[in-house]
């Protein structure tokens, strides 16, 4: 009765035009589970239906070669629908000259994808059967059945493992691989293993039936996955008529399912977005459909229509995940590629909005190169064309400042990837070695809307880096939030100190989903043990704390922001958590330090518990009285805490490590140390927090810079 009452409100609070999408997409899901609507594999006849006049009464072979000759560029005057693929023979020999180590990486990841290994996700050497067992969850064992998609509880370990490992799969971004190395060698085993594991997937996978056709995302990605393969592949022997005609056939039946399950109510997110992205590229580089015009145009419009919605008015993709913001910057670039090659008019606002999702990556960009990751990470990828580490995100801003000739992309995005010949051709590689790198010339970055502030003391490997999270709990019902106001990351001296430990599971361990989520597994200060916001299965959440950023400040020697969250002003006595941090600089050019107030407001007496979660490769220890975590470069971080009664009064807490874990890329954790500092207090008080690095290890005296008293005092009356 409870579900049913849910239904009812759920359905009440509903407006017509999604009452009907949804009644449509329901009508839809039990005629084909009834009746068999849209199941099987297409007939030759309803295909050729759906071929333009020009092409639906010629022979198979015919328009077999016809559409190959357009994909090599021979027989049509049109551009190629990406830049690549309108100079590969000379794109692949600057490849083997300018990336040859990367080359011989790709190389062997494509032997293994011949063999049936793979690396996904964070997982290594993943074997799914010989021949592949596409709908097997090898690290699981599950199986899941074929029956129509609509019946597997793909959310439920018992019946599917963790789902996003067969997805990944599934999502075939090892047929651009192949393809890549067959550019790369002409070697046809690659054409041959495309073409035998292609076959394999479509006899085992009928259209609309088993786990890989559960998800229009997935179904998307693979549709673009496809066309890349196919156009690598285009010279190939191999790329017979007869499989042309089948894999088109098929292309079909996935775009014809996108459009039927678009995600305009249930997931209009990325979900959306990356299904309307698959449209688009299907109506672009399959112009013989008579359904091309029709795709291209929905999903173009889907596109400009979600950018101003998904996108915050400071260039933050709104569910205040790092990770999806990153996919939605590379969907944008797509589309700019997209309409470029194929003579698409764009509202002028679009690459205005894209330049802001750009710089946001600019400005989380840690020292070290890699990206904060705040939020969900789901470790998936639009197009794997070079094997990055998951937060790794320069080659987005490379293509980025080749495309918009931004030198400060380009100071934060390094020398020159593969990527960016793959993807923008040789002229695009041009364009970025042409390219100046100029530091940006500001320090500080308050992200209005998202309440993100990044505080850096310089743009240099050494380089202060401190990222602040004063943001809202997330968008769209918090699917991809994280229990982690006021969190924060650090990085100085040429090391990342202080992370965010990551996501590791979506579905697969329940009780690990919520770990990585609460407030213990973010930097944060934990009253009573209780989580700011609390999880309520794996997707959604039962009670969420607001923060607000209050404050944020810039002066010659020091940089600051303040922000408040509500997450424990439900307990009785109600607890009211400020936080502010502060970069202050130092004298002799030494690192700049970091000050953490955090102050407490209530009547009552309660546990408090201060955590700080250090990347994998810091160790820490007590040395002289003090907590000092070393680094194997021979840097070290020195971390002092004080509680601060009413009256001031300073009294330095003692500071345990623990075990922890830590999650670089989703299915992967990694043992890391946790600092920890408790104490019980009655009413009001006040933490303070110290971080100060050395990069020579030498040691630091934290009393010596008037960390308690000159600046809790100057900063109190501030």
């Amino acid at each position: 009765m409870k579900d049913i009452a849910g239904t009812i409100r759920k359905l009440a609070g509903m407006k017509p035009p999604e009452l009907r999408e949804r009644g449509r997409q329901v009508l839809l899901k039990y005629g084909e589970r009834l009746f068999g609507w849209e199941q099987g594999e297409m007939s030759d006849k309803a295909f050729r239906r759906r071929l333009v006049a020009s092409f639906d009464c010629l022979p198979v072979d015919t328009v077999a070669d016809k559409i190959l000759g357009e994909m090599r560029g021979s027989d049509f005057s049109r551009r190629p629908f990406m830049p690549f693929f309108g100079s590969r023979e000379f794109a692949a020999a600057s490849l083997r000259r300018r990336f040859p180590q990367e080359c011989n990486e790709l190389l062997h990841r494509a032997d293994w994808a011949i063999d049936g290994r793979f690396d996904l996700l964070g997982l290594l050497d993943l074997s799914f059967g010989t021949p592949i067992d596409w709908h097997l969850e090898p690290t699981s064992g599950k199986r899941t059945a074929t029956d129509h998609w609509s019946r597997i509880d793909y959310l439920d370990p018992d019946v599917a493992g963790d789902k996003k490992v067969t997805w990944e799969l599934n999502r075939h971004v090892h047929f651009v691989t192949l393809g890549q190395a067959y550019l790369l060698t002409k070697d046809e085993r690659y054409a041959d293993a495309f073409v035998t594991q292609l076959i394999s997937w479509l006899d085992a996978n009928q259209p609309r039936r088993g786990i890989n056709w559960a998800s229009s995302l997935e179904v998307s990605f693979r549709s673009i996955a496809w066309l890349w393969a196919l156009h690598c592949f285009a010279w190939s022997p191999r790329l017979t008529p007869g499989i042309i005609w089948r894999v088109l056939k098929s292309l079909v039946q996935h775009g014809a399912y996108v459009e039927s399950y678009l995600s305009y109510y249930f997931a209009p997110n990325t979900h959306l977005t990356g299904e309307a992205l698959g449209l688009l590229y299907l109506g672009t580089a399959l112009p013989w459909l008579t359904t091309a015009t029709r795709w291209r145009e929905l999903g173009l419009d889907i596109l400009l229509d979600q950018l101003p919605k998904q996108v915050q008015s400071d260039g933050v993709y709104f569910e205040q995940a790092s990770y999806y913001h990153r996919y939605t910057t590379d969907f944008y670039v797509h589309v700019l590629l997209l309409a470029r090659a194929n003579g698409l008019s764009l509202p002028p606002g679009v690459k205005d909005t894209v330049a802001q999702l750009l710089d946001h990556l600019l400005w989380i960009t840690r020292p070290d190169g890699l990206s904060t990751l705040y939020g969900d990470e789901d470790g998936g990828r639009l197009l794997m064309l070079h094997r990055r580490e998951a937060a790794d995100f320069r080659d987005t801003l490379q293509i980025g400042a080749a495309l918009f000739g931004n030198g400060m992309w380009k100071w934060a995005a390094g020398p020159a990837g593969p990527e960016l010949l793959w993807l923008l051709g040789p002229e695009g590689l041009d364009a970025y070695d042409r390219l100046e790198p100029i530091e940006p010339d500001s320090v500080v970055r308050r992200f209005h809307k998202s309440g993100f502030v990044v505080l850096r003391d310089g743009w240099k490997d050494k380089s202060s880096y401190l990222f602040v999270d004063a943001g809202s709990h997330g968008g769209m019902n918090y699917v991809h939030a994280h229990a982690d106001a006021l969190s924060f990351e650090y990085a100085a001296a040429g090391v990342t100190w202080i992370i965010d430990p990551g996501t590791y599971t979506y579905t697969k361990d329940a009780a690990l989903r919520d770990h990585f989520r609460m407030s213990s597994a973010h930097n944060t200060l934990i009253v009573e043990g209780l989580s700011q916001s609390l999880p309520d299965g794996p997707f959604s959440w039962a009670q969420v704390a607001d923060t607000t950023l209050w404050r944020f400040e810039v002066t010659a020697e020091t940089a600051m922001c303040r922000g408040e969250q509500n997450g424990y002003e439900h307990l009785n006595p109600p607890v009211r958590h400020q936080r502010s941090f502060h970069l202050l600089k130092r004298p002799d050019s030494l690192p700049a330090y970091v000050l953490i107030q955090d102050r407490i407001a209530t009547t009552g007496l309660y546990q408090y518990q201060l955590r700080f979660h250090l990347a994998s490769d810091c160790r820490p220890a007590m040395k002289d009285g003090q907590m000092i975590v070393a680094h194997r470069s021979g840097a070290s971080l020195a971390v002092g805490i004080w509680l601060v009664d009413a009256e001031g009064a300073a009294t330095p807490l003692p500071i345990t490590v623990e075990e922890g874990w830590i999650s670089p890329c989703y299915a992967r954790r990694e043992p890391a140390s946790v600092l920890a500092s408790n104490a019980q207090a009655e009413g009001s008080c006040m933490f303070v927090t110290v971080l100060a690095t050395s990069e020579t290890g030498a040691a630091i005296d934290l009393e010596s810079l008037s960390l308690v008293n000159m600046e809790h005092n100057r900063c109190a009356a501030a």
